[in-house]
């Protein structure tokens, strides 16, 4: 089981800020990386997140592109094949769709197709999620298209020192990944030393956020400080939450999901993603196939509904909060003790 270490604070900043960080360090320390997407150079991005790494590394390096998400991708796929490590920023989530062909018939298949002659590093930033008052096609999760993709390593940070350490780790993998920024945490802070920054190695490893005893909460991305919330209110009842970090989709680490989960005996899974189909029914049956004989009660989903992403006023209903948490607790508790 991987944890948390404790850090001496030093001053705020954001995950956009140590994503924009990440970038830099990566292009400053390999010449091969690349970073290209739409108004990623001049305006440093929709979300500043490239801010200044055109004028520090030249437009060749940090290029803006047309509005033509398939080309962009496909640009990145010969710039890989050609010995290059192209970081690839699609603008919103729901944008990236008309990009799905080429991730799905050559980002993801090219290795496997040559047989590893032709590795795939290229890393595809997405801003995904709600939360952000966003309308439609800017908050979307999107997240179950690319978990099941083979070949695609996919991982979402939930804090400012992971989104540095996960995409520097994202950078360096030969495996394509798509990597998923949640919107609603690009201002979070956090204290944070750019200059000793942690790092992320291997990626697939799950960290405990929290550590409780009364069940366990599988969340991951944008959801965590969601689920953090909902523990630290969950004591008000005596419940003591567990909170279990994915960060990695794929590749998924069962054994920290699992090993908090026979501890608990409970689990509820929790994300933005809709239900039906979801991230959730495949982390559901995973922890059921591993844990079934110390389940005291079955596993539980709260999941976005299953509907398209609503007008900015319903999304606060639209997606899952503390009270929805802890009313799928009160079930747990219920089910184990009729």
């Amino acid at each position: 089981m991987t944890t948390v270490a404790a850090r001496p604070a030093t001053k705020p900043a954001t995950m956009a800020q140590a994503l924009g960080r990440a970038l830099r360090d990566a292009m400053a320390e390999d010449s091969s990386v690349h970073v290209l997407g739409e108004d990623v150079g001049a305006l440093g991005g929709v979300f500043r997140v490239t801010d200044g790494l055109a004028a520090e590394f030249g437009e060749s390096r940090c290029t803006d592109t047309p509005l033509a998400e398939a080309g962009i991708l496909g640009t990145a796929v010969g710039m890989a094949m050609y010995g290059l490590r192209p970081v690839v920023e699609m603008q919103f989530d729901a944008f990236a769709y008309p990009a799905f062909e080429q991730l799905v018939s050559h980002v993801a298949r090219m290795r496997n197709r040559t047989r590893g002659k032709l590795p795939m590093p290229i890393t595809v930033r997405v801003p995904y999620g709600g939360g952000i008052g966003g309308v439609e096609h800017h908050s979307d999760s999107s997240e179950a298209y690319y978990m099941a993709t083979p070949g695609l390593h996919v991982v979402t940070p939930a804090t400012v020192a992971d989104a540095y350490g996960l995409l520097r780790a994202s950078i360096a993998s030969d495996d394509p990944v798509v990597f998923l920024e949640p919107k609603r945490l690009y201002w979070s802070k956090a204290g944070w030393n750019p200059d000793a920054p942690e790092t992320v190695d291997p990626i697939g490893r799950a960290v405990v956020r929290r550590s409780g005893r009364s069940a366990t909460l599988i969340t991951y991305g944008p959801s965590v400080p969601v689920c953090l919330e909902a523990a630290e209110a969950a004591r008000a009842e005596g419940w003591d939450l567990e909170v279990v970090d994915l960060r990695s989709l794929v590749p998924f680490d069962d054994e920290t999901v699992a090993a908090s989960v026979r501890r608990t005996g409970r689990a509820v899974v929790v994300h933005e993603s809709g239900g039906f189909g979801g991230p959730g029914g495949e982390i559901a049956a995973r922890v059921t196939e591993r844990c079934f004989h110390h389940l005291e009660a079955p596993v539980l989903r709260i999941a976005g509904f299953d509907i398209p992403y609503p007008p900015p006023m319903l999304e606060k209903h639209h997606l899952p909060g503390v009270d929805r948490i802890l009313d799928a607790v009160a079930r747990l508790q219920w089910e184990a003790e009729s």
